[in-house]
């Protein structure tokens, strides 16, 4: 959806061909009064930081908390994953739906929604950690603030990340402005894990079980363990508000000059009709769907695996931090990979990990998690690089095939998200499905040895099969021909993958 910023080109009837390529291939030729400060474009990055650090936070510790601490059955955690998940799916094309069609207030078009959503994300994510007094009810409130949570987290980060195209006419000055999101992005990343990690580490220290080492049953929450995952949402739900005020002073929000333009686009079902029967993106989303969602298992699974299925209770902080530091340094190894090397072998390289997390389901020790740990960080780092590069190259072959008007962009970026968020929720929902199937006790300091071998099972041979799956899919699909030759459209999508990273 963060790229629905790129349908503001200009149509044909109204500009010249010769003066649209004449003006995006100046970048160099930026005037004063298109450039951007420092101080804007560091607020600018200070925005994204919230989502990231609350989306790091979830990914890896919501499910242990809600198993072990809310102590609800693993199939309602199964049921609040999934509704949540598919909660953030549909918010995507509802969320680029109306705000397209926002008018302009004082504060901008765009802006105002960030603002709007703010102090409702932060409480929806603070309720997220609490334990409520009552037990019967506990999944229906979970239910509740989860998909409360993705679906304005989707609110947030659309409008936010479509402000790029509204920060500047200036293609350098994007592209600089974006340079600033990415790095503090990935800072918040790593920053949700760490800070949520080391607050909560005592809630799940292991000498809480030793004198009922051998009792299958669920222990009694301490009321410090809930009072360390309230202060934890607190810290993280206060990043919210501040880093949203950091936006609102820093960044001024330009006029959209092809707002009148943007209504006369296709609609978004009959775009879709198109994109959907178009081959390359086809394979290229049903590939994505196996290999984003094995990606979503291994990153749930490992603090549980950690904690109930091997000896490494106390690397669990350590090894997520592991995995997310590796993913950031090598992010600017992949991208010298896929131009050197092409994106078709850089493809590969999201296989390193399978051999690995076989390997920790079958010795689980902590040297080895700490390798898996190094090699899982590269991996996912290329998995969430490679789709938004090969994605211009699908939207352009389409557009040289079609010819439709500008727009079409919005709803290839859009379709992608939407069908990768619907993925995950099925996988997660399904997987955690099994936990329960397994015997699975909520709150119990020992599992059961079906329940070890099931997190065995979806440690290492769950994402080996979904991203195997996923590579083939992707190596038998056809590869789009894309003009070299124009240089400004290949800066224009350039610029559209770097809006839709987050």
């Amino acid at each position: 959806m963060a790229a629905s910023a790129g349908g503001t080109q200009a149509p044909a009837d109204e500009v010249p061909e010769p003066q649209r390529e004449a003006h995006s291939l100046e970048p160099g030729s930026d005037s004063r009064a298109g450039r951007l400060s420092f101080c804007t474009k560091l607020c600018y990055g200070i925005g994204g930081v919230p989502n990231q650090v609350a989306s790091s936070a979830t990914a890896f510790y919501l499910q242990l908390f809600l198993l072990d601490v809310a102590q609800i059955p693993a199939a309602q955690v199964s049921l609040v994953l999934f509704g949540g998940k598919v909660s953030g799916a549909a918010a995507d094309p509802v969320a680029g739906f109306l705000i397209n069609r926002s008018r302009r207030t004082g504060s901008g078009r765009l802006m105002p929604w960030v603002l709007g959503c703010t102090p409702f994300i932060a409480l929806a994510y603070f309720f997220l950690w609490f334990l409520p007094p009552f037990t019967s009810l506990r999944g229906l409130w979970y239910m509740t603030f989860y998909c409360l949570f993705q679906a304005l987290a989707t609110f947030f980060q659309v409008p936010y990340t479509a402000l790029t195209m509204l920060l500047t006419p200036s293609p350098r000055e994007r592209d600089s402005a974006t340079a600033y999101r990415m790095t503090m992005e990935m800072a918040g990343t790593l920053m949700g894990a760490t800070v949520h990690g080391l607050v909560v580490s005592g809630a799940h220290s292991p000498h809480r079980c030793e004198d009922d080492i051998e009792l299958l049953g669920p222990v009694t929450v301490s009321p410090s363990a809930t009072c360390l995952y309230s202060v934890a949402a607190a810290v993280v739900a206060v990043t919210y508000p501040v880093c949203s005020g950091f936006l609102h002073l820093g960044v001024k929000e330009r006029p959209d000059p092809s707002a009148p333009a943007s209504s006369q686009g296709m609609g978004f079902l009959a775009g879709l009709g198109l994109t959907v029967r178009h081959p390359p993106y086809l394979k290229l989303v049903i590939s994505f769907l196996f290999i984003s969602a094995a990606i979503q298992v291994e990153q749930s699974y490992l603090v549980l695996f950690c904690t109930h299925a091997s000896r490494l209770h106390d690397h669990v902080q350590s090894l997520v931090l592991t995995i997310l530091v590796s993913a950031v340094l090598s992010t600017p190894l992949w991208e010298w990979v896929l131009q050197r090397f092409g994106k078709r072998m850089s493809a590969f390289g999201i296989c390193v990990m399978v051999p690995f997390a076989i390997l920790l389901a079958v010795v689980p020790t902590a040297p080895v998690a700490y390798v898996v740990a190094l090699v899982s960080g590269m991996s996912i780092a290329v998995s969430l690089l490679l789709p938004w590069s090969m994605l211009p190259d699908v939207v352009d072959d389409f557009q040289l095939q079609h010819q439709h008007g500008p727009g079409m962009e919005t709803i290839f970026y859009s379709s992608y998200v939407f069908f990768t968020k619907l993925s995950g929720a099925g996988a997660l929902g399904i997987s955690t499905l099994s936990l329960e199937f397994a015997g699975y006790v909520a709150g119990a300091c020992k599992q059961t040895e079906q329940v070890v071998v099931t997190l065995k099972v979806l440690i290492g041979a769950v994402p080996t099969c979904m991203i195997l799956t996923g590579l083939c899919i992707l190596m038998v699909s056809p590869t789009p021909k894309v003009p070299s030759q124009d240089a400004s459209r290949q800066l224009s999508l350039r610029r559209r993958t770097s809006y839709s990273l987050a």
